[in-house]
């Protein structure tokens, strides 16, 4: 990226989002659906291990989607090297607020089947540029 003006790499970096999911059909649509509007897909990541794996050798994130349960461990120590490194997470889940240990209550959640408009309007609240004209 030499010759990349420093708003492009700006840029590039606010779509990089890293996808968390085990189940590989639900991956495959989660990754489709960003890529699909121009954003760059970290992963996806099928494991807790390989998600930290990916949080420590790759550029900077402008946000992650993490499933809760991922190989039967929880995700959470993903969200919290998320959360000490400044990048925004959804939850995307099946599970029902009340047994999300309070820490984590409050993040965003998606429920599942995640639909598309919906994570592509969290994207944008955060300011994570998308393509929409791709998305239509």
């Amino acid at each position: 990226m030499q010759n990349m003006p420093d708003f492009a790499i700006a840029t590039a970096e606010a779509r990089r989002v890293l996808v968390v999911e085990d189940e590989y059909l639900v991956a495959v649509d989660l990754a489709a659906s960003l890529e699909d509007v121009g954003i760059e897909v970290v992963g996806p990541a099928g494991s807790v291990d390989e998600a930290l794996d990916l949080l420590d050798t790759s550029d900077p994130l402008a946000a992650a989607l993490l499933d809760i349960n991922v190989r039967d461990q929880l995700v959470y120590p993903v969200a919290d090297a998320l959360s000490v490194r400044g990048v925004p997470f959804l939850f995307t889940t099946g599970y029902d607020t009340v047994v999300i240990p309070l820490p984590y209550a409050t993040a965003p959640r998606c429920q599942k089947p995640v639909e598309k408009k919906k994570l592509l309007q969290w994207l944008s609240r955060l300011g994570i540029p998308s393509d929409k004209a791709k998305s239509a």
